[in-house]
């Protein structure tokens, strides 16, 4: 059986495309979006759970963090409990843009699942789910294994 990431990851490259252009007016990309959608479902989540969430590194949210609160779409405050947690809360701005980041989202589900019917959207979106969470898990597998253990320092000769 041929492999399925060529296929995932040319709808991913085509769908860059298409969120790119259609969001370039409000300065934001594809690769934000998903930010947007967590920080407005979740206002105050930290920036190591979005880091979770999204499955990419820490320094990854860090830069999209930073591009999205130059745009003034965030803000970041220490934790009240935990100085060393930074937690993300939307302004008002990308408050105002999550509907038109959700009408780009549908109109790309809508126009990659025409001409589907309703039971084969649902099995297609069932499948999707169980790879979905099959990645997740290896991916967290793969970092929690990768992780050293407290106090041993990386990359220094003792």
């Amino acid at each position: 059986m041929p492999g399925i990431m060529k296929y995932v990851n040319r709808i991913h490259r085509s769908m860059g495309i298409v969120y790119n252009n259609r969001l370039r007016e409000y300065g934001i990309n594809h690769c934000q979006h998903p930010y947007i959608l967590l920080i407005c479902r979740y206002p105050g989540i930290t920036q190591e759970e979005l880091a979770r969430s999204v499955c990419v590194n820490k320094s990854n949210v860090t830069r999209q963090l930073a591009s999205l609160e130059g745009e003034g779409y965030l803000t970041r405050r220490p934790d009240e409990g935990d100085k060393r947690l930074l937690r993300v809360y939307p302004t008002k701005k990308m408050e105002a843009l999550l509907p038109h980041v959700q009408e780009v989202m549908g109109n790309w589900n809508s126009l990659l699942l025409e001409g589907f019917s309703e039971e084969e959207q649902n099995k297609l979106l069932s499948m999707l789910e169980v790879i979905t969470d099959r990645a997740t898990k290896a991916a967290h597998s793969t970092l929690r294994s990768n992780e050293r253990p407290s106090g041993e320092k990386g990359g220094e000769i003792l």
